[in-house]
């Protein structure tokens, strides 16, 4: 909260300051009603004199209006301070997300950083603006309000201050109580939008294995799970209201009772207890207001504390500290792997790499290989073994490995963000099309010309079917909806051949093409992409046997690696998923 209160506050803080003092005077405006009405009963309304009546009524009047006027443009004012100081909070947070290293985006999760940047942003734009309109206005009303009592009868405003005590205490448990119940709430919540969000994506296997008896009723215990946490954190919160209501209302019994003992005896007038009663509903709902106030501060307080973990994260941008290399007991290479050349260092190094998703067992252990410009790496293996965790270490999506990654000679610790990323053009597995035209797929915000797309779409192998569909302005539906498993897949690596990589990673993106099709895809790379150093992970070995290195891998380990012909003479494993594929 402190962030949120000194940092993204600071500019508005003039702004804030004009609203303050504007409903400060509004405030002041509206405690001097009661004191005015007073005035009249007892001493003006008495002489009979009608233009003193008149004149007094037409002050209460202008006050009336002077204090709304003043008190709606400073809301409006605190509205415009917090959706101002929100939006940079939500342009940071957003900003920060997209470039969060993938260790810390592991550990917070994705649900929780989507409800990060929607309900705890919420929680804290209501409680910046609510805090400068009943921030000022509650405790203006009150304090003033106290003081407007002792000014009309101290004795009568005596019995009103005794139930203050009572009422800080209650304040005091609420909000210490509260704060940390809100913020299991929020963790609840995460569960809860993971669930969602996992079965909205996957709605269609749901149905297919009809399972949807079995997720409503995972969907009922976390339902369930939120509304028992949200009820624990009402009820504490809950206990404010009609505990200020009750001490107000005896403090209120107290007042009456003196005050008619002392009009009785002539020791105040009436006049003063029709104000004393008029300023006592003030009090309580100023009361009341701080009551609220504190309740929301509790939940913005959870809610900042989230945001600021995120905005304090690790920025892939900024280097960390470089890992030391495994040297302690470096595993022999393999038969075949290329050797560093004297006068000209690899494209892409591998210099026995060890890397822990969690910091317990390795899901990569000594990964040991190199690539000259232009060469071509195949990777293959079971479900699990690593595949994909190469790819994220060669990107940079983590950093807390073992060992070493060069390009050119350069370990990519030492490198620029955007240097590293901007030599790559990469087909994840389980990429994503986003709901916009073909040829905005496929440049991604780069300033590709339309030349460029239609070429990319030619080298994917893609031209044809979007041809059918109307072109490059073609409207694609979300995830790719009105596209074939195959269609997608060529989209994506005409994208990431758009911008002419010097690193093209494939990961298993070509599961669902034909044979054919893949083949004059890998034809296509060969002749127009010569230079370009290829990483292709598959499950076929036809995707991989023509490139210059196969890397076999099982459990995290390299089992093999060499060319097609010397794996199938000695690695078991290769062979026997050769064989299975191609026939012995």
């Amino acid at each position: 909260m402190k962030k949120i209160l000194t940092y993204y506050l600071a500019p508005y803080y003039r702004r804030m300051a004009a609203g303050i003092s504007i409903k400060f005077f509004g405030t002041i405006l509206d405690l001097l009603l009661p004191w005015t009405l007073a005035h009249m009963i007892d001493f003006v309304i008495p002489t009979g004199n009608r233009n003193e009546i008149f004149l007094w009524g037409g002050f209460m009047v202008l006050c009336s209006i002077f204090a709304a006027y003043l008190n709606i443009t400073a809301n409006r004012m605190a509205s415009r301070v917090a959706s101002d100081a929100i939006f940079t909070v939500r342009g940071d947070l957003f900003a920060k997300v997209m470039y969060l290293s993938h260790e810390d985006a592991d550990q917070i999760t994705r649900p929780s950083l989507i409800s990060r940047l929607t309900s705890d942003t919420y929680y804290v734009h209501q409680m910046l603006a609510r805090i400068q309109r009943l921030g000022v206005r509650a405790p203006i009303l009150l304090i003033g309000g106290v003081a407007m009592t002792m000014v009309l009868d101290p004795v009568l405003a005596c019995v009103l201050l005794a139930t203050m005590p009572p009422l800080a205490l209650v304040v005091v448990f609420v909000s210490k109580k509260g704060i940390p119940l809100f913020a299991s709430l929020q963790e609840k919540v995460d569960g809860f939008v993971r669930l969602v969000r996992e079965d909205i994506v996957g709605i269609r296997v749901i149905k297919a294995l009809s399972k949807e008896d079995y997720e409503r009723g995972r969907f009922d215990r976390i339902n369930r799970d939120v509304v028992e946490a949200e009820r624990k954190a009402t009820m504490t919160t809950a206990i404010s209201n009609p505990a200020m209501n009750i001490f107000l209302n005896l403090g209120l019994v107290g007042v009456i009772i003196a005050g008619a003992y002392r009009v009785n005896t002539g020791t105040s007038e009436v006049g003063k207890i029709l104000a004393f009663m008029t300023y006592f509903t003030i009090i309580l709902n100023a009361m009341m207001s701080i009551s609220r106030m504190f309740i929301m501060i509790s939940k913005a307080t959870a809610s900042a504390g989230r945001i600021v973990q995120v905005l304090e994260a690790h920025d892939e941008r900024e280097p960390r500290d470089q890992g030391e290399e495994n040297a302690d007991s470096p595993q022999a290479p393999g038969p075949n792997i290329h050797k560093t050349d004297a006068v000209q260092a690899p494209h892409i190094e591998f210099d026995h790499v060890s890397f822990s998703y969690h910091g317990n067992t390795d899901n990569l252990q000594d990964i040991h290989f190199s690539l000259m410009k232009g060469e071509t790496l195949g990777i293959i293996g079971s479900t699990g073994s690593g595949k994909t965790t190469i790819i994220n270490l060669l990107m940079g999506f983590y950093q807390s490995y073992r060992g070493t990654i060069r390009i050119d000679g350069q370990d990519i610790r030492t490198m620029k963000f955007k240097d590293l990323r901007h030599r790559f053009g990469v087909v994840f597995q389980n990429d994503v099309i986003f709901e916009d035209t073909i040829f905005e797929n496929i440049t991604m915000g780069r300033s590709l010309t339309r030349k460029e797309g239609e070429q990319a779409l030619n080298y994917a192998r893609a031209a044809e079917f979007v041809a059918e569909k109307g072109g490059l302005d073609e409207k694609l539906d979300i995830k790719g909806a009105n596209l074939s498993g195959g269609q997608k897949q060529r989209i994506l690596i005409a994208r990431a051949l758009g911008a002419g990589p010097e690193i093209l990673v494939l990961d298993d993106s070509s599961s669902a093409l034909d044979y054919k099709t893949d083949a004059a895809l890998r034809q296509e790379l060969k002749t127009h992409f010569q230079n370009t150093t290829c990483v292709v992970i598959a499950q076929r070995v036809s995707s991989v046997m023509s490139a210059d290195h196969i890397l076999v891998l099982e459990e995290g380990k390299a089992i093999g690696y060499g060319d097609h012909d010397y794996l199938m003479e000695h690695c078991s494993v290769y062979k026997e998923i050769g064989s299975s594929q191609m026939g012995a």
